[in-house]
């Protein structure tokens, strides 16, 4: 955001204040749509940038009567201040707007809105000392808690808390959602994102583009399209390799997934004992079927009929399922996923993922990376982004490392950070759905690196079931019925 600052200023001549004149409205116009009490406003300003955008707010509110008190924080914790809110500080004296540098000078008057103008995006070291004991005393304050671009204390970039942070309930963002709103523990501190036009957009970017990204409804037009003359062949044939003895759960939710993500063919391959299951759960699924001897031959073949293959859910981690695990990785042709217990017998010798493959899209969650890579579930929540990337890069995968916000890396391209979904997909199965979902839009000719829009889907797919059950009382078969209203969704809007 500095360097797009920058460029809007030098190349576009665009000057700083204006800017800061067009975030303060910005923010204003926001805040105002929010239809919330705004009587009586505290202001807390830092002495950088982010305080003059609290200053020119402050103004703003003051010209439509509204009660508001300036805390210069800034100054008074002896930071230098900057051009922009020295002036912005002039123009707020020469109105007459109240300016403390003390929350105990505020009064006795309670504030029904307290907006944090403290600390901008560029914040990279600990808040501590009086600051620090300001912000804890503000987040206990009754009163709606809003932030300036971003809460401050939450790091920009990586979602960590710097010290302490803002516990902002809104937080109204300039021109791009910044990453460490929408990673935890960032994204308990920024509440509901916000995110509005300044005057600074994609031309600011110059050559440098972003290297993350979000998906939004409109990318749902990449699903892939039905005609009307046409059957199921052409809709792909999905081999999903899933389910073990007492395990026949996750091959049905995975198969059922698939086809209501529009699959033509679904074949599931399982252990014998899975079958009566299958059959009554999934009658329009294939069934191949093994018993306690597994013929190599077996695997060949089926993997030689799908236009994509999913492996993992429910296998287990005993010697079949390694067998299974290891005929894919040496005989697939076609784009696969590998999930669940794939991924734990995987993690045996990752090493294995070195070998020359056709595109694999690989979906662990933090425990499951954490066995991939060795490293501490701490320490990849801490880097949920490069950690991802890293991984993609290292083993020529795509990586869809799963948590509250999953994160897509594609090798060397854009990652995707996901923020459909809700807690009530905190539930078994619903990786399974997840799995059946991403081999179904493979099987239907969807590029893998665009895996982060069966992940963006299956989080819509939660929205809708939490719209209609409750998110606490959400079962995985509630993200396939949900599924439903995505896909009619998608075919009203772009077919």
């Amino acid at each position: 955001m500095k360097l797009l600052d920058q460029n809007t200023s030098e190349m576009f001549h665009v000057p700083e204040l204006v800017l800061m004149e067009q975030a303060a409205m910005a923010f204003v116009q926001k805040l105002f749509l929010m239809n919330r009490p705004i009587e009586h406003v505290l202001i807390v300003c830092g002495s950088g940038n982010n305080g003059g955008d609290g200053l020119a707010i402050g103004r703003l509110l003051h010209e439509r009567g509204i009660g508001v008190c300036l805390l210069l924080a800034g100054e008074a914790d002896g930071h230098r201040t900057t051009k922009s809110y020295d002036q912005q500080k002039k123009i707020c004296s020469a109105y007459g707007i109240t300016m403390i540098t003390e929350l105990s000078k505020a009064g006795e008057q309670p504030f029904d809105v307290i907006v944090d103008a403290l600390f901008g995006t560029g914040l990279c070291r600990s808040i501590t000392g009086k600051l620090a004991g300001l912000i804890d005393e503000l987040n206990r304050k009754d009163a709606w808690r809003v932030a300036v671009d971003i809460a401050s204390g939450v790091h920009s970039e990586d979602g960590s808390v710097l010290g302490t942070a803002f516990a902002a309930e809104d937080t109204i963002t300039f021109s791009f959602g910044k990453t460490g709103q929408f990673l935890w523990p960032g994204s308990d501190y920024s509440g509901r994102v916000h995110v509005v036009p300044i005057g600074i957009t994609m031309a600011s970017w110059l050559d440098k583009k972003p290297k993350t990204a979000v998906l939004t409804k409109e990318d749902l037009s990449l699903l892939p399209k039905r005609t009307a003359h046409s059957n199921k062949g052409n809709y792909g044939k999905l081999l999903v390799i899933a389910g073990s003895v007492n395990m026949a759960g996750a091959a049905c939710l995975c198969a059922g997934a698939a086809y209501r993500s529009g699959c033509g063919l679904v074949k599931v391959m399982t252990a014998e004992e899975n079958r009566l299951v299958v059959q009554t759960v999934v009658p329009s699924a294939i069934l191949s079927t093994y018993s306690g001897k597994l013929e190599e031959q077996q695997v060949i073949d089926e993997l030689k009929w799908a236009d994509a293959v999913v492996i993992g859910p429910g296998i287990g981690t005993g010697r079949i399922a390694e067998r299974l695990v290891k005929l894919v990785l040496k005989n697939c042709g076609v784009p696969f996923v590998v999930d669940a217990d794939a991924l734990n017998i995987i993690a045996k010798e990752p090493e294995i993922l070195l070998r020359p493959h056709t595109s694999m899209i690989l979906t662990p969650h933090l425990g499951e990376m954490s066995r991939l890579t060795g490293d501490l579930v701490s320490f990849i929540q801490a880097r949920l982004i490069p950690s991802a990337v890293e991984f993609a890069q290292t083993y020529d995968v795509i990586c869809v490392l799963k948590d509250f916000h999953t994160v897509t890396a594609v090798p060397y391209g854009l990652t995707c950070l996901n923020l459909s979904g809700n807690d009530g997909m905190a539930v078994a199965g619903s990786g399974d759905v997840l799995s059946g979902i991403l081999g179904s839009l493979l099987a239907q000719g969807m590029k893998p690196e665009h895996a982060a829009l069966g992940v963006y889907v299956h989080g819509l797919a939660g929205d809708a079931a939490a719209k209609k059950c409750g998110r606490a009382s959400m079962r995985a078969e509630d993200l396939i019925d949900g599924l439903k209203a995505v896909m009619r969704e998608a075919q009203d809007k772009f077919e």
